[in-house]
């Protein structure tokens, strides 16, 4: 039967297609985003797609399965449409998802995240790590995390211009794969500018942290800056479904050069 023109996408294979798909390939592309905040013109689970459709791309020219992406995770927004999960939880269900694909037989994992928060970016990697060290087992499985920003030089580019969250680079993607869920008379709204030149400067500032009893051992409660109503960190007026192209297709090439040395250990 072969690898169909559109690549080895779990959610739409059967058990036959499977087996086939895993006489051809011993590497999973598992998607990992969030449903979070993204301002008033992009839609909630902007960074399920950043994963998502990179992988469903990549499978479409290298020798790997996509599995179904996992939606929830942490995103540490709070703003009305966020939904978290803790860390701790999305680490242990990593975990038993590598070990389930493991258990199939694929031999490579690639956790492919979509949202590149730190709090995230850390479960996943103790999911990682954590799992080959108590599951001997499988420690000649090779895991690899990769968050979807790593891979595409442009986007090194845009950060360096403080262009972040829900911006340029997001809006540029979503346009590029789903122009209908760009809401475009919303592309100006952001928050005042004051708070908006505090996220050029740190990334990391939509975040307030306060202390019940100010004492070094005491663990600072962190929160969302209230003053915060939008959730925009960068310049989505700028955006184009060309310049999204362009990072998909940086993106794609660097995860397909992964896959081919991940398969070569066959």
């Amino acid at each position: 039967m072969g690898k169909p023109a559109q690549g080895w996408i779990m959610e739409f294979m059967t058990v036959q297609e499977m087996r086939e798909a895993l006489r051809e390939t011993r590497t999973a592309i598992l998607p990992i985003g969030v449903i979070e905040q993204h301002g008033y013109h992009l839609p909630l689970n902007t960074d399920v797609y950043n994963a998502y459709e990179i992988a469903k791309r990549v499978a479409a020219v290298a020798s790997c399965v996509v599995a179904p992406p996992v939606n929830y995770s942490f995103s540490g927004g709070e703003l009305p449409g966020t939904v978290d999960i803790s860390p701790q939880t999305l680490s242990l269900l990593v975990m038993d998802l590598v070990k389930s694909l493991a258990d199939q037989g694929f031999a490579s994992v690639i956790l492919l995240l979509g949202h590149g928060g730190s709090e995230n970016q850390r479960a996943v990697l103790d999911a990682a790590d954590m799992f080959l060290r108590r599951n001997r087992r499988y420690r000649d499985v090779c895991i690899a995390v990769v968050t979807f920003t790593d891979l595409a030089p442009s986007i090194r580019e845009l950060f360096a211009q403080k262009d972040f969250h829900a911006g340029w680079l997001e809006t540029s993607l979503m346009l590029y794969w789903h122009p209908e869920l760009v809401r475009p008379r919303e592309l100006w709204v952001k928050d005042r500018e004051e708070l908006m030149e505090l996220f050029r400067r740190d990334q990391d500032a939509y975040q307030v942290r306060t202390k019940p009893l100010e004492h070094p051992l005491v663990v600072p409660v962190v929160a969302q800056n209230p003053e915060i109503e939008v959730g925009v960190m960068g310049y989505p007026e700028r955006a184009s479904a060309e310049f999204g192209e362009k990072v998909v297709k940086e993106a794609v090439a660097g995860l397909a050069e992964l896959v081919a040395k991940l398969e070569s250990r066959r």
